[in-house]
């Protein structure tokens, strides 16, 4: 039996599957650090002028990249005027420049160090954007899509297989999942929000949503394949 891609969604990550910090994976062996790089590690862990003097560069560079990040979302808030944009922007900076800090024995040379660092800023703008986005809007945890999904207009046969995969769903959804797994799974792959909004919302962490919307995963795939429905093979063995 097809798999409806409707339903695939539900299976599919819902947001960038990556750790929100950038990773730091070690070096090839025998790979020094870049003249660059090494210039940057030993002005960070210095002290004095020269320590104040790399943090203000590091910042900038910083501040860069999450101005190019915001103009590059800027659509998601058209109502935002310059200057609060510009504010998102520096609150990216200023939290990018913290967790390099924190972060700074982790990095093992993979890339140069400013692109390491680059990528600190586009993500904490991003966070701040879907954030700014979602502020004040009532996050959907229940299954506001099904409608929507039901009512696509599509050829008998496979409208009364959608019906009968959709049926099926619900009531595993219902059933087979536990009312925090159940409003993770709506809110992230049938509602469209953020994880990092929801982790906000519920008082969480993305790490902890990622691992409930995995195991939700995990139920839904055993109770389709046991109704009849093959989608365990089209997806894959579970990890």
């Amino acid at each position: 039996m097809a798999v409806t891609a409707d339903v695939a969604r539900l299976h599919a990550d819902p947001v960038e599957p990556s750790s929100f910090l950038p990773s730091a994976p070690a070096p090839r062996a025998g790979r020094p650090f870049d003249p660059e790089t090494r210039e940057w590690l030993r002005c960070l862990r210095g002290t004095g002028r020269e320590r104040d003097d790399a943090l203000a560069r590091l910042h900038a560079l910083l501040l860069r990249a999450a101005r190019f990040e915001v103009s590059r979302r800027r659509a998601m808030l058209p109502h935002l005027r310059g200057d609060d944009l510009d504010d998102i922007a520096h609150q990216a900076a200023d939290d990018a420049l913290v967790s390099i800090l924190d972060r700074l024995d982790d990095f093992r040379g993979a890339s140069r160090f400013t692109t390491w660092a680059y990528k600190f800023a586009l993500l904490e703008a991003a966070v701040k954007l879907r954030r700014r986005a979602w502020q004040g809007r009532e996050v959907p945890l229940e299954p506001e899509a099904w409608a929507l999904l039901a009512s696509r207009a599509a050829a008998p046969d496979a409208e009364a297989e959608r019906g009968e995969l959709l049926a099926s769903l619900q009531t595993a959804i219902a059933e087979a999942l536990t009312t925090h797994q159940r409003r993770v799974l709506v809110a992230l792959a049938l509602n469209g929000v953020p994880i990092d909004v929801l982790a906000e919302r519920l008082g969480t962490t993305r790490g902890a949503l990622y691992k409930t919307l995995h195991d939700a995963r995990r139920k839904l795939r055993a109770h389709l394949a046991r109704a009849g429905f093959p989608l365990a093979a089209w997806l894959g063995e579970e990890t």
